[in-house]
Formats: C-alpha cells, sequence, structure tokens
C-alpha cells in the first residue's frame, strides 16, 4: 500500500484547501508544490512544473475554447437571445406549460450557439421566470424548465466543457463534440415528456390563459427573421464538423464570424459589446489555462508517485465487471457534484479515471460523454450546485434552496435515464462520430 501516501496527500490537500474555499488553481498549485518536494527532487520538481506551463496550454485542441466564449457572450449580450423568444413564444400555440415549453426550445437553440450552461440558465431565468410566476405557474414549472434546459449546453455542440474535458483527456474534440448532439436532442425530448406529464397530472401547475390569435404569415415572419439566420452559427460549428470541413477550431473561427455578421444584419453591432464579450471570454480562457496547468502538472506528479499505479492495481483487485467499474466512476462524479464546480470535478477525477478506463477498454468518446452527463448532474445537485445559485438569484426574495433543488430533481432523473440508455446502447452516442 506504498501508493496511498502519495494518494492521500495530494488528493488530500486538494480537497482540504477547497473546502476552506481556496480557488481550485491555486489550491492544485499548493498541492503540486507539495508533490513536488515530497517525491519529484523538490526545487527541480518546481522548475520543471513552471517549465511544463506553455506546453499545457499550447495546445491546439484548446483553441476552439475562448472562440466559443468569445460567440456565446456575444450572441446573448448583443440582445439576438431575446429576439429568438419572441419568437418561439408566437409560434408555440395555445399549448398548457406554453411558457415551459418556450424556455426548453430557446434552451436547445441557445446551447447550440453559446456552449455555456451559466449564461443560458442565466438569461432565460432572468427572462422567463417572471413572466411564469407572474401567469400563476408553481414553482417547480417555472424553475424546473429553466434548469433543465439550462445544463444542455454541457452535450450539445459547441460545449465549452467537451472541448475542455477533450484536451485534458486526449480524446479527439471534434468527435467528442459531436457526439452530444444525438443524446442533447434525445434529452429535449425526455423534458418535453416530462413537461406535458407535470402538466396532466397537475393542470394548475401551469394555469392556461388566454393567448391572441397570431396570423400564420406573421408567424412565418418571426421565425425567418428571428431563427432562421441564427442556423447558419449552427451549420457553421457543428455542420462543419460533421461534413469533414473544419476542424473544430476552425468552425469556432467561422461560428464567431457568423455571429459577427449577423450584429451587422441585425444593427446590434457596437465596440461596447464586443469589448465586454472578449472582456468576458478572457476572464474565464484566463482561469482555465490556469487551471490547466496545475493540473498537468498534477496528472504527472500522481503518475510519477506511484498514486496512480497503485490506485489502478487496487481497484482492478476487486475483480469488478466494466459496467460496475463505471457505475463506480458515475456516482463517485455525483458525489463530488455535491460540493464541486464541473471544472474543479474534471481534474481530481480524469487522472484517476481515464487509465481504469483504458484498463477495461472503454471507447473514449463513449467514456468521455458519459463523464460530461454526470458533470452535468452536477450543476443542478445541492448544496453547491452553480445553476441553482444563479435561479435562486433571478427568483423571488425568499425562494429557498430546496425549493429549487426540487425542482430540478426530475430533470437530474431524466439525465441519469440517459446514462443508463447510453450505456446500454452505446450507438446512441457514437452514431455520429462513426460517420466522421
Amino acid at each position: 500500500m506504498a501508493w496511498l501516501f502519495p494518494f492521500a496527500v495530494l488528493v488530500g490537500t486538494i480537497l482540504v484547501l477547497m473546502g476552506l474555499g481556496l480557488p481550485v488553481a491555486f489550491a492544485f498549485f499548493v498541492s503540486n508544490v507539495i508533490g513536488l518536494y515530497l517525491f519529484f527532487g523538490g526545487s527541480i520538481g518546481v522548475t520543471q512544473m513552471v517549465a511544463n506551463f506553455s506546453d499545457a496550454v499550447s495546445t491546439y485542441a484548446l483553441a476552439p475554447l475562448p472562440m466559443f466564449l468569445v460567440m456565446g457572450s456575444l450572441f446573448f449580450r448583443s440582445g439576438l437571445g431575446e429576439k429568438v423568444i419572441y419568437a418561439l413564444d408566437l409560434c408555440i400555440g395555445n399549448l398548457r406549460g406554453r411558457l415551459a415549453y418556450v424556455v426548453l426550445a430557446a434552451g436547445t437553440i441557445f446551447s447550440a450557439l453559446s456552449g455555456s450552461s451559466l449564461a443560458n440558465t442565466g438569461m432565460m431565468g432572468s427572462l422567463m421566470v417572471p413572466e411564469m410566476l407572474k401567469r400563476g405557474y408553481k414553482p417547480h414549472m417555472a424553475y424546473g424548465p429553466v434548469l433543465g434546459a439550462g445544463s444542455l449546453a454541457v452535450i450539445i455542440p459547441p460545449s465549452s466543457l467537451a472541448v475542455l474535458l477533450g484536451s485534458l483527456a486526449q480524446i479527439d474534440v471534434g468527435a467528442l463534440l459531436i457526439a452530444g448532439a444525438l443524446p442533447g436532442l434525445l434529452l429535449v425530448v425526455m423534458y418535453a415528456m416530462l413537461i406535458f406529464a407535470q402538466t396532466k397530472i397537475d393542470p394548475d401547475a401551469a394555469p392556461h390563459y388566454p393567448v391572441p390569435a397570431v396570423p400564420a404569415a406573421e408567424k412565418v415572419r418571426a421565425v425567418a427573421v428571428n431563427i432562421i439566420p441564427m442556423s447558419v452559427i449552427v451549420f457553421m460549428v457543428v455542420g462543419t464538423i460533421i461534413l469533414g470541413i473544419a476542424t473544430p477550431t476552425e468552425s469556432a473561427g467561422l461560428g464567431c464570424a457568423a455571429v459577427f455578421a449577423l450584429l451587422f444584419v441585425y444593427r446590434r453591432f457596437s465596440w461596447s459589446v464586443v469589448w465586454k464579450s472578449l472582456d468576458d471570454a478572457m476572464k474565464v480562457t484566463g482561469m482555465t489555462f490556469l487551471i490547466i496547468s496545475a493540473s498537468t502538472t498534477f496528472s504527472q506528479i500522481f503518475a510519477f508517485s506511484g498514486a496512480s499505479n497503485g490506485f489502478i492495481q487496487f481497484i482492478v483487485g476487486y475483480d469488478l465487471g466494466p459496467y460496475s467499474m463505471l457505475l463506480m466512476m458515475v456516482l463517485v462524479i455525483l458525489l463530488l457534484g455535491m460540493f464541486m464546480d464541473q471544472v474543479s470535478m474534471m481534474l481530481i477525477t480524469l487522472p484517476i479515471f481515464l487509465p481504469i478506463a483504458q484498463q477495461f477498454g472503454y471507447d473514449p468518446v463513449w467514456f468521455g460523454l458519459i463523464l460530461l452527463l454526470a458533470y452535468e448532474v452536477g450543476f443542478t445537485t445541492p448544496p453547491f450546485g452553480l445553476l441553482l445559485f444563479i435561479m435562486i438569484g433571478v427568483a423571488p426574495k425568499g425562494t429557498s434552496l430546496k425549493t429549487v433543488a426540487m425542482s430540478a430533481a426530475p430533470y437530474i432523473a431524466l439525465t441519469l435515464l440517459l446514462i443508463l440508455l447510453i450505456v446500454l446502447f452505446p450507438q446512441i452516442a457514437l452514431f455520429l462520430p462513426n460517420l466522421i
């Protein structure tokens, strides 16, 4: 059990420091310095860690990340997202729970345009939740669809988290991005069925109210003006990858160019919007690259100290089957998701999970998508799910964490069901990647 000491020192230090409130990047740096002095030759190891920084962040696979962030920020800050919601609101008929369906449809479109769950939830929550509550929607019918639709950006391409996971795990980023499209759409259908069932079981949860009749010509015009042009962005990002026209990096650049073009077409371009969008992307990218630098060294120390190999041999010694092992890994992520953000979970679990996945011969794209879905659940699990706090921020004063978390529970259950379906039917995840 010689591996247990370095394992406890490295992982324990990170967990303790993060529990004390230290940012994840700095918690990794402190753990790295301790590990380097104990297992890697002292100050020579620290010098090597500094030398590793440029190699860690100069990976070509990471190039789409800042461009996806710029693309999503431009889309939301310019007001184009509000035009999409307006068009959807006109087109969805006089259904019970119609605003919940508007949220779900808008969240799906936004996921394909921004790649950010936090931005999706924040925008839809601030725009739609007050209106839904005003119309007499019960809290679970107002908060639940926003939380469910907001989290779709984790798997529907372009997903920033998928780019990060693919880069860290050395999985084909393009294949991983495309793999999320079909499961993402399946999850949308499951969410729609949930909303339908909730309104059938409890009609008062989403009171029916009269909606002015809108001529068909006006609906067609709204879609043609406010939604169809957005499909250009989706094609530039997703379509070019599927058709083999562009790499993920090139498609991200094309997506940014398409958003800029739409800003000019809709007369929404301003240097203020561009500057704020670049500032948003710079802050997130800078912190992400700092975390990647720290985690790369952490993975090297973890392997060099013998903790990685020892832990693998310890787990394999239990003679668990591939599905039992996969279940164990998903449960670990769900547990961590109650206390950590997605990037922190990813950086802690990947150095441990990837060698095990290779040992069991999991398909890397299939395994990566399952991890993404498990990380997605962490967005909405109490007590520290990030989307829960965004929802509390836009909810009426006095709304409790319990109320918001219970609203998200059915959507979490459906995401877990989707994970099970992908395990049983891997082609749900692999059909589109196999085409390219």
